[in-house]
């Protein structure tokens, strides 16, 4: 724990106002250094699979990506707090180079809930399965693949702070063997779950 002391305040004379203001510039660079120690001792204490960049997958065709996703799993976010059922996702390839991009899901009331989006490649030197996701111009969130089926049944999406996760799927089911591999590689990339959400549907 860090701490520092400041000077009493009952200093009447200029010299003590003066002392006091130098204890009081000394208190607020104790303060920074001790908030970058704290900073620094943060990551230290981390795994070391967190502090590694995450690795996407190094390419994928994006026609066979486009089309309709179902969600399974999720970490929770700000974005679907509402959402308590039927999550699925809509890739449309545009005559631009982005894929145009559908969320849908509904909520406690039954009531669907949508949003429309773009999405881009992030980098023209950059591999294609880190893109950039649009909702709200000027504003875009990194959307990467991080894991892929080869027959594109299935797909994981993270972001470089791993801070959100997606489970996707061709299919409402997902086999369990297959979601525990998912699952097993993803925190091989310093993926923390325990928060994951399931689809309200049961795996088979």
């Amino acid at each position: 724990m860090c701490t520092w002391r400041s000077r009493s305040s009952d200093a009447t004379s200029d010299q003590g106002n003066i002392g006091y203001m130098n204890t009081h510039a000394m208190a607020l660079v104790g303060g920074a250094l001790c908030l970058a120690v704290m900073a620094a001792e943060s990551v230290a204490a981390q795994p070391a699979a967190d502090r590694r960049p995450l690795q996407a997958v190094p390419s994928m065709e994006l026609e066979r990506y486009a089309g309709t996703w179902f969600e399974i799993a999720r970490l929770p976010n700000r974005f679907q707090r509402t959402c308590t059922g039927s999550v699925k996702v809509t890739y449309t390839l545009r005559d631009d180079g982005k894929l145009g991009v559908l969320n849908e899901c509904r909520e406690a009331s039954g009531k669907l809930k949508s949003a429309r989006g773009t999405a881009r490649i992030a980098s023209s030197s950059g591999p294609n399965t880190k893109l950039k996701v649009t909702f709200f111009w000027p504003f875009s969130g990194d959307y990467w693949v991080i894991d892929l089926d080869p027959e594109y049944q299935w797909a994981v999406v993270g972001e470089p702070d791993r801070r959100y996760f997606w489970i996707l799927s061709r299919a409402a089911q997902m086999e369990r063997p297959v979601l525990d591999q998912i699952l097993e590689r993803a925190r091989a990339q310093g993926y923390e779950l325990g928060r994951l959400i399931f689809a309200d549907r049961p795996h088979s």
